[in-house]
């Protein structure tokens, strides 16, 4: 497959966290929370796709050699205790011992090939850059900003959270390595993987557990399609040959979004591709119709319940930060996701980019609060309001946003009051959880609850209120 060549970023697939061009806060304002959601790294593409000639795009990716070497922590219980009780990993307190096992891709034919990765997979590549991020968190909030603590001691301080998927598990190992490499570890310190339940999932819009929001999500897919696949029809002289004489469609086999996600993969692993997807006017025009395929669903419905319960979850914890301060010992949270959370988060608070999100990319909500002045002596007012548990000068606090090493002003924070005088881009808490209480489903169950009378007929409906809000081809999005 050769060897990986030097790539720009956009090539390469991943967006370096920029600790340099870190935009500082205002010096009235001191960063108390930090809530990070990252895609996973790099990693193979999902589906074999073009790989007949003439595309000749590798079945098999050999980037997967890195922890293949696996260490299991076993129950295990000696013969003696194996008398006493019928199952003595059990009752009997077992010891733990360590297995050590090598992982490796069984083909089709029943031969295995060290290094192959499977579908999906999170490669050396993904690996490194998931790394680098952690590291690079290291430098700013540690190195830098000397928010969090060189060392750390306990999981109250780190918060870290992954789907139940191996590239983003294997990223979040990657990340919090680099954070906090073992030397930087107290001694009785173990990282918890916080990983929940499918039906409890809301790091992506769980179609699982919310049937309202998959049959929603399939009205606009199709939307998408009658509004661009005219437009993706001119690329069938470039590209069908590459997808054995198929048109390409966003309901096309393979998908458009099949066909961006294999040559995004190869690019960002240097893997050579047909020419033409570097033409301009290819490519770019895919990725236009993919995204709106699958994120220009920007009704209030699909955003409360695609969105709408991370973004709660999120609200609820920096307001517990807000309400606690040092009480609440925990700094930053680390979610590993994926694009769908990212362009989600980012799409239902109207600062999406219209990009499919990097390998690697974040997004960044930044809880502040603001610096007390110097004590003045207190008024009789102020010890009355005191005695009943109320004070007449409540700490300000404030959100920032940023996405892709940019920091975002939020327009519902835009008016006058809803912000910090003379930077926008510091949401007041208030405003943004105002915001967030519009979007948090009032009963969930309910809200997604789909009881087809009419299949057929609702589905048309779906359809016909999607196509008035997904952006046509040449069109600004609503």
């Amino acid at each position: 497959m050769g060897n990986r060549k030097t790539l720009g970023v956009a090539e390469k697939g991943h967006v370096p966290l920029d600790v340099e061009g870190y935009p500082v806060a205002p010096s009235e304002l001191e960063l108390e929370q930090v809530h990070i959601y990252v895609r996973h790294g790099e990693r193979s593409p999902v589906g074999v796709r073009m790989s007949e000639p003439p595309a000749n795009i590798p079945e098999h990716w050999l980037f997967c050699n890195t922890a293949r070497q696996l260490r299991a922590a076993v129950a295990s219980a000696s013969a003696e205790e194996g008398l006493n009780f019928p199952f003595p990993g059990v009752q009997g307190g077992p010891a733990e011992e360590e297995l050590h096992t090598r992982r490796v891709v069984e083909r089709r034919d029943g031969s295995a090939v060290v290094g192959e990765c499977l579908l999906g997979e999170l490669t050396d590549i993904g690996r490194e850059s998931t790394y680098n991020f952690g590291s690079s968190l290291r430098k700013l909030y540690i190195d830098r900003l000397k928010f969090l603590p060189d060392v750390v001691k306990s999981n109250d301080e780190v918060y870290l959270r992954s789907t139940n998927m191996p590239r983003t598990i294997e990223s979040l190992q990657q990340i919090t390595h680099g954070l906090y490499p073992m030397t930087k570890q107290a001694t009785d310190y173990t990282p918890f993987v916080r990983i929940r339940n499918g039906k409890d999932e809301n790091l992506f819009g769980n179609t699982f557990s919310c049937k309202r929001l998959e049959i929603l999500q399939i009205g606009f897919a199709h939307a998408a399609a009658a509004a661009w696949n005219t437009t993706l029809e001119p690329l069938d002289k470039k590209i069908s040959k590459y997808i054995g004489g198929n048109p390409v469609r966003l309901d096309g086999k393979p998908r458009a979004s099949g066909i961006l996600d294999t040559i995004r993969a190869a690019n960002a692993h240097g893997v050579k591709v047909p020419s033409e997807f570097h033409e301009k006017g290819v490519l770019d025009v895919i990725e236009k119709a993919v995204v709106t395929e699958w994120f220009a669903d920007r009704t209030e419905e699909v955003r409360r319940l695609g969105m709408g319960p991370l973004l709660s979850d999120l609200s609820r914890k920096m307001q517990s930060k807000a309400e606690q301060g040092d009480a609440d010992p925990t700094r930053i949270l680390i979610h590993s996701t994926h694009d769908t959370c990212l362009a989600g988060l980012s799409s239902t608070l109207d600062i999406f980019d219209d990009k499919w999100p990097a390998f690697t990319a974040a997004i960044t909500f930044e809880l502040f609060k603001k610096r007390q002045a110097p004590a003045l002596p207190r008024s009789p007012w102020q010890s009355v309001l005191s005695v009943f548990g109320r004070s007449s000068d409540p700490t300000e606090h404030y959100v920032r946003v940023r996405y892709q090493n940019q920091s975002k002003v939020l327009p519902l924070c835009a008016q006058e009051g809803k912000h910090l005088p003379g930077s926008p881009e510091f949401c007041t808490l208030a405003a943004f959880r105002e915001r967030v209480r519009e979007l948090t489903p009032d009963n969930w169950d309910a809200e997604c609850a789909y009881t087809p009378v009419n299949k057929q007929k609702e589905r048309e409906e779906i359809q016909a209120a999607a196509a008035l809000v997904i952006a046509k081809p040449d069109q600004p999005p609503p």
